[in-house]
């Protein structure tokens, strides 16, 4: 299965995004209200600057305290990103993100953010694809 199969079933189009000079606070309040993990950080909406995740709140907040929710995303945002594209393999991005130890990567085409594909993203996708498969391997044992 390929990105653009697993972007294919997601309820909620296009990328939620916020600039790197939103404060800290700003950006949970947003997070909650989408209930999402993560913004990624842009200034026009197709270029990644950066993400921002539950991950890095909670890790400011661990050390600094709720003094970090008055700083900038752009202060405490993940800069070096991951990205993909379209045609890449569910399999090869569902390792990328395991490996690298993240739970979300913008899906790039043309140079430009299209889309941003979660772990839960991938992981829907291919227990669906297992599934559909044994069900195939099923209906030929029993000769359907």
């Amino acid at each position: 299965m390929q990105v653009r199969q697993i972007l294919s079933f997601k309820l909620l189009p296009g990328v939620a995004t916020i600039q790197r000079d939103a404060r800290v606070s700003e950006a949970a309040s947003e997070m909650a209200a989408r209930r999402i993990g993560a913004l990624v950080v842009s200034s026009d909406g197709t270029t990644v600057d950066g993400i921002l995740s539950e991950r890095d709140i909670v890790r400011e907040l661990g050390r600094r305290g709720p003094v970090c929710l008055s700083d900038m995303v752009g202060q405490i945002m993940t800069r070096e990103i991951q990205t993909c594209q379209l045609d890449d393999r569910a399999d090869d991005i569902l390792s990328l993100m395991t490996e690298g130890r993240f739970r979300h990567m913008p899906v790039m085409q043309g140079g430009k953010m299209v889309a941003l594909i979660s772990i839960g993203d991938v992981i829907k996708a291919r227990l669906s694809e297992l599934t559909m498969e044994k069900k195939a391997l099923e209906d030929m044992i029993m000769g359907f």
